[in-house]
């Protein structure tokens, strides 16, 4: 790599870094194209030290969490080098989304991938072999042709960035074998600085990105991955999964959110019922026709107050920073996945809520369908371990945030206030009472051992409660000692003692078909007396009453005056986006809106101090949005 202190790549015409520009000349210029394009005062803490080594011409791997600006760490560099900035990614929403908004800031953007006609094509290639374009989003597939690796050899290329970087790592939750050839680009750009970027990876699968990309230990950057705006919760299940569905969405009415579901059977059926019941919901799956999939997604981008059920094949790319909450009804497989999938509500700071219904049988499906996926003895362990992390955040009593991230690496996670809550997760706003559960948990392995290790939880269960059911008489389990020990305990008890048992590792789900229960080595010392357990109340899922809510983390005030301009603002944006067919997003984001409706700006110059109004917008939007405010 060049030297760090100067660099021979001059800067591009529209910032004012010098021919020879330092690492601090360019800096200026960034942080100038940051005002000027985009309209934001300083750079986030993150950033600023992974884009000093980029314009000292050394590669970087940042992980930083999702809404938490990885796009600027490719974007500003296109303003400020000369050249054609190259990113690649596996998303072709995200593409789309971006370029649009780039557009609308008047960058030269554009992307290469399916969507186009070949004459399109053909126009972007003969732009990018030109220098005409300071960014291009490829598709990976794309990218690696020969074709395009040929022009890739001819053009100015001022960095190469990799977008979702944890698709190289195959202990990511998103592999992709494509991306795997990317040392192709890698080795014919030797002295092109590389930037690859992801929201999700654990220690593992960062050291794989660095070894597969030739990076360094020094090349690594991770900023955190809390989303302190996100407010985690986890309910128990129970028999009208959709009833607490439907009082979890009374509190987020006229809100555009994602609603998980893990099949595409389950997507449907959600789908329609909540349309049924007046929610504008819509599915998306992979097993619907291709227009409906992009005819519902483009509603959900463009209209405000859209509901999206879907299973884990949409979201990945979706740049709609106001989606207010994320739902699932099913447990997800990984922390990572989890992660990802919550990380996509509340991308603007503002408020935003993670909601999740946890069951024993969902763990059990999970279990099968890894178990049905093959794979080698390593690969089918680090998937288990990763589900049993999942089922540890569903089931402590610990601050739900602290877990998370402890399971990220973050081990000395400290709230705003420096305590180890973190005030805004359901374990931290009603905290959990724990009992002891010893003599429960000595009686429900009991059980499990007594009717051999062959049965699942709910058979068992029965035997606990001395159940006369046709299946407990038929294996003569109604003569067993354990029968009817159990009594004293109803039967949501004893499944949230059987749910714990599993979670902390005393027993253990056998996937044959039944999730029958076996007993593990730690259940020893307990069955001896050895041992005590205490395990959660599970709390009662909390009355919810529709009430007003306030930012965490990052915050914009506003009052009940400036709430009205707002939505008067909100509706001038929809106007204006549906016009051009662009998402409102692309215009203003929620969050420099509120600022809008609060400081209620009365001429442009003094509009340029609100937050994400940059020139370009200012010049387009400005006059419109001024009058709009100027409104009784």
């Amino acid at each position: 790599m060049p030297n760090p202190a100067t660099l021979p790549a001059p800067g591009a015409p529209q910032t004012d870094a010098p021919a020879d520009a330092s690492v601090e000349a360019r800096m200026d210029a960034a942080a100038e194209a940051l005002r000027r394009v985009y309209g934001y005062h300083a750079f986030r803490p993150a950033q600023e030290p992974v884009l000093r080594h980029l314009f000292a011409g050394f590669d970087a791997l940042a992980v930083m969490p999702t809404g938490g600006g990885k796009s600027v760490l490719y974007q500003i560099p296109a303003l400020v080098l000369e050249g054609t900035v190259i990113v690649v990614s596996p998303l072709i929403a995200l593409m789309q989304d971006q370029v649009e908004a780039l557009k609308q800031l008047g960058v030269r953007a554009a992307l290469l991938n399916s969507t186009l006609t070949a004459r399109e094509q053909r126009e972007v290639e003969k732009r990018f072999e030109s220098g005409a374009l300071d960014l291009l989003y490829v598709a990976p597939e794309r990218l690696l042709t020969d074709g395009f690796m040929d022009r890739l050899a001819r053009a100015h290329v001022a960095l190469f960035a990799i977008d979702e970087a944890h698709c190289i790592s195959q202990w990511g939750h998103d592999f992709r074998p494509e991306y795997r050839d990317l040392g192709r680009v890698r080795r014919m750009l030797p002295d092109v600085p590389c930037l690859a970027v992801t929201a999700t990876a654990d220690g593992p699968t960062q050291r794989e990105i660095l070894k597969g990309l030739g990076m360094h230990e020094d090349d690594l950057f991770v900023s955190g991955f809390d989303r302190p705006n996100i407010r985690y919760r986890v309910e128990i299940a129970g028999t009208e999964a959709r009833a607490q569905l439907a009082a979890f969405l009374r509190d987020h009415e006229g809100e555009a959110g994602i609603v998980y579901c893990m099949t595409r059977a389950k997507v449907d059926r959600t789908a329609a019922w909540l349309a049924e019941h007046g929610t504008v919901a819509l599915p998306y799956h992979a097993g619907l026709p291709a227009s409906e999939r992009e005819a519902n997604q483009s509603r959900f981008l463009r209209e405000e107050g859209v509901v999206m059920v879907a299973t884990i094949a949409f979201g990945m790319g979706i740049d709609k920073p106001n989606v207010r909450f994320v739902a699932h009804l099913d447990v997800p497989k990984s922390p990572e996945a989890y992660y990802q999938e919550t990380g996509r509500a509340g991308r603007d700071g503002l408020p935003a809520e993670a909601w999740m219904l946890y069951s024993l049988a969902g763990v059990v499906q999970q279990r099968k369908l890894m178990d049905m996926g093959g794979g080698d003895g390593a690969h089918v362990w680090a998937q288990r371990h990763k589900l049993d992390a999942v089922v540890g955040y569903c089931e402590t009593a610990d601050c739900r945030r602290r877990v998370l991230l402890n399971y990220f690496g973050e081990t000395g996670y400290a709230a705003a206030d420096g305590g180890e809550r973190c005030g805004n997760c359901d374990t931290c706003l009603t905290p959990v009472e724990t009992w002891d559960a010893t003599v429960a948990a000595q009686k429900a392995m009991s059980a499990v051992k007594r009717t051999g290790e062959r049965f699942g939880a709910a058979h068992v269960i029965a035997v606990l409660r001395g159940d006369d059911t046709d299946k407990v008489k038929r294996f003569g389990h109604d003569r067993l000692p354990t029968f009817g020990v159990g009594e004293d305990l109803d039967l949501n008890a004893w499944r949230s003692v059987v749910r714990q048992l599993i979670a902390n590792g005393y027993l253990a789900i056998e996937v044959d078909g039944y999730g029958s229960l076996r007993l593990t080595p730690r259940a020893v010392p307990v069955l001896r007396g050895q041992e005590t357990v205490w395990l959660r109340k599970d709390p009662t899922p909390p009355t919810r009453e529709r009430k007003k809510r306030r930012p965490a983390g990052e915050t914009v005030a506003i009052t009940d005056a400036g709430e009205r301009v707002f939505e008067r603002l909100r509706a001038l944006r929809f106007r204006l986006a549906k016009s051009q067919g662009v998402p409102p997003y692309v215009i203003f984001s929620d969050r420099t809106l509120r600022e809008m409706a609060e400081a209620v700006p009365d001429s442009l110059d003094a509009m340029r101090a609100v937050s994400g109004v940059g020139e370009a917008k200012l010049a387009r939007y400005g006059e419109a949005f001024l009058e709009a405010l100027g409104e009784e």
